[in-house]
């Protein structure tokens, strides 16, 4: 019997997980301006190429996305950076301005970078009001003092709370349904796992209750899924109405005690219902 395709991932939730926050951990800052005194300077913010390369192969996967780079009259370079979205190609390009002088893999990875923009990477953090902070001269250049490290932090962190969406900003988008739907839809642990980690992006952007149900769910189709899992969900089912603890088989064919959510989800019902949608 052949095997049920899956649902192409719609493009709308393609924009909203490549446009997702990364953590603070992996923003990068630079001294932009200075003062007259060399003492403080505008804080900009960025990401690296790899950085940009990692959210585009977990969001398309890495068939998914690829990139051209065309020289231009003035001597810079453009890249054209193409999505398959819906079965089609789509291209957005962008590069640095004439004026810009970088190394040529400066220049390259500059345009690259530029262009995923286009696409919502890292686009908020163009929106994001440069902070003064204290700086220091290291070599030839100047570079953000390590005890301004926590002001920017927190200042990250509160753009991404801000970006959490509303409950009912979720229900109207329909990714919780969609996701529920793939993942129990999953046939094999890798196809879970590789699901799981595509979605990253959107989930991040849901309320921490909702993230809590989803990975609810992915844990008990993973249980299901591991060896032995069958037989451990109906061993659950009678440990349930017996009063014990639930527990699921591990692929070193041990028993193990589940994870809290579902654990949670088995101890409240034998016929789990799903996510906070319903």
């Amino acid at each position: 019997m052949p095997k049920a395709a899956l649902r192409p991932t719609p493009a709308p939730v393609i924009f909203a997980s490549l446009a997702a926050p990364f953590p603070p951990e992996r923003v990068s800052w630079r001294v932009g301006s200075t003062n007259a005194e060399k003492t403080r300077g505008l804080a900009l913010a960025y990401i690296s190429a790899r950085d940009v390369m990692a959210r585009l192969d977990d969001v398309c996967g890495p068939a998914g996305w690829s990139r051209r780079y065309v020289p231009m009259s003035n001597g810079t370079t453009c890249c054209e950076l193409g999505l398959r979205i819906d079965g089609e190609w789509v291209w957005k390009s962008d590069g640095p301005g004439a004026t810009d002088y970088e190394a040529e893999k400066g220049a390259y990875s500059d345009a690259f970078k530029r262009a995923a923009v286009n696409w919502g990477v890292g686009r908020y953090l163009y929106d994001l009001v440069s902070p003064w902070v204290a700086v220091e001269q290291r070599g030839r250049s100047y570079v953000i003092r390590k005890d301004e490290s926590a002001r920017l932090v927190a200042l990250l962190k509160a753009i991404c709370d801000a970006k959490i969406m509303s409950k009912a900003a979720v229900r109207r988008s329909g990714g919780y349904p969609r996701l529920e739907r793939a993942i129990r839809a999953a046939k094999t642990l890798k196809a879970l796992q590789v699901l799981w980690e595509r979605e990253q992006g959107t989930i991040a952007l849901w309320p921490e209750d909702w993230r809590e149900h989803i990975t609810a769910e992915k844990d008990i189709r993973k249980a299901l899924l591991s060896p032995n899992g069958t037989r451990a969900m109906l061993e659950n089912s009678a440990a349930v109405l017996n009063g014990a603890e639930p527990m699921a088989w591990g692929n070193d064919g041990r028993r193990h005690r589940l994870p809290p959510q579902a654990l949670a989800a088995v101890r409240n019902g034998l016929k789990w219902k799903g996510g906070p949608h319903r």
